[in-house]
């Protein structure tokens, strides 16, 4: 997956037409918006220094009512939006046996223009029909919301449905994404971020939000947040030593050696700065390590439990399945897959 330049934003615009849904419009905002953001705010940790800079866009830029009655305040015209490098198009309250063309004559012109111009087009649910109306379907595989199956058949023929599957990219360079149900829009989230933030920072994005199969409750999800500032200064010395050397044999007593204390001092004051005993910290950073290494790499388990400072794999597995509530395997298959489009012969059409 190709990554936009790093440090800057990607302009990306949500289309919204009466039609949209306030739940998926903001749900999207919200997301795409903290790509980049919420999870250093979280953790303390970096992330990926490319952002969305995301902009709802209209008609007009007055006031709108959207499903519901529920407002929504664009804030670009189409006339006027001219640095467009991904757009959404939202999901469309409308009935699945009407006839959908010549609804939308100036979002789809719109549509057009900007495929035109190398945008990335993309839709959420039955928002691919507005794509379909604007002739960016023809001749490409896609996907909708099972009801609408019949209405893209009917009245868009030359689109290739492929409705079984999920998120569907069509065209040798990937410029149109359609997304199935409703609930696929996070999805949709997941890909943009991995496709131009990296795959990391969509499975930071995930780990925030809990998506995606929460059958195993948060902990496979949860992430090591790091205490605040405390003013001891030997522990914060400490701190700086184990980020470093977490996988070092006796690595608590390599934290006593840095922070200059007695042990029994440095051990005291530092669960009272940091909350946590010297060997659950270290335990923290070398699970943490272990799944960004699952998450980034097929390096072995073995391997990776070598690397994280544990000679004895059964008991990094032991480890790890208390911490995350899942095997090192099971964690690497549920992560890997996330932001990713399964590859199938009609994407490349």
């Amino acid at each position: 997956m190709t990554k936009a330049a790093e440090g800057r934003a990607v302009a990306l615009r949500l289309l919204a037409v009466p039609q949209t849904t306030a739940s998926v419009l903001y749900g999207l905002y919200d997301l795409l918006g903290a790509a980049g953001v919420i999870w250093p705010a979280l953790t303390g940790r970096e992330a990926s220094a490319v952002r969305f800079d995301v902009r709802i866009a209209a008609r007009t830029t007055m006031p709108m009512a959207c499903v519901g009655g529920i407002r929504i305040d664009p804030h670009c015209a189409l006339d006027d939006d001219r640095g467009a490098e991904v757009v959404v198009v939202p999901d469309l309250i409308i009935r699945p046996d009407g006839d959908p063309r010549g609804r939308w004559p100036a979002e789809t012109a719109w549509l057009r223009r900007k495929y035109q111009e190398g945008a990335m087009i993309c839709s959420v649910c039955s928002g691919s029909i507005l794509l379909a109306e604007a002739g960016l379907l023809d001749g490409r595989p896609a996907t909708t919301h099972w009801a609408f199956q019949r209405t893209i058949a009917t009245y868009y023929p030359h689109v290739q449905l492929d409705s079984e599957r999920v998120l569907v990219a069509a065209g040798s360079d990937l410029q149109v994404v359609t997304s199935g149900g409703v609930s696929c829009w996070e999805d949709l989230v997941l890909y943009l971020t991995a496709r131009y933030c990296g795959q990391q920072e969509a499975i930071r994005l995930a780990k925030v939000y809990l998506l995606g199969d929460r059958a195993c409750g948060q902990l496979p999800y949860a992430a090591m947040v790091r205490p605040g500032a405390h003013g001891d200064e030997p522990v914060a010395e400490a701190e700086q030593w184990v980020q470093q050397n977490f996988a070092r044999p006796n690595a608590v007593a390599g934290m006593v050696s840095a922070s200059g204390l007695a042990e029994r001092t440095f051990k005291r004051r530092f669960r009272k700065a940091t909350g946590a005993a010297p060997i659950t910290y270290v335990q923290t950073l070398r699970v943490e390590r272990a799944k960004e290494m699952l998450e980034t790499s097929l390096t072995p388990t073995d391997a990776i439990s070598v690397a994280v400072g544990y000679d004895d794999p059964a008991s990094f597995r032991r480890l790890f399945k208390r911490e995350t509530g899942l095997t090192p395997g099971e964690y690497r298959r549920r992560f890997r897959a996330i932001g990713r489009i399964e590859a199938a012969p009609m994407a490349a059409a």
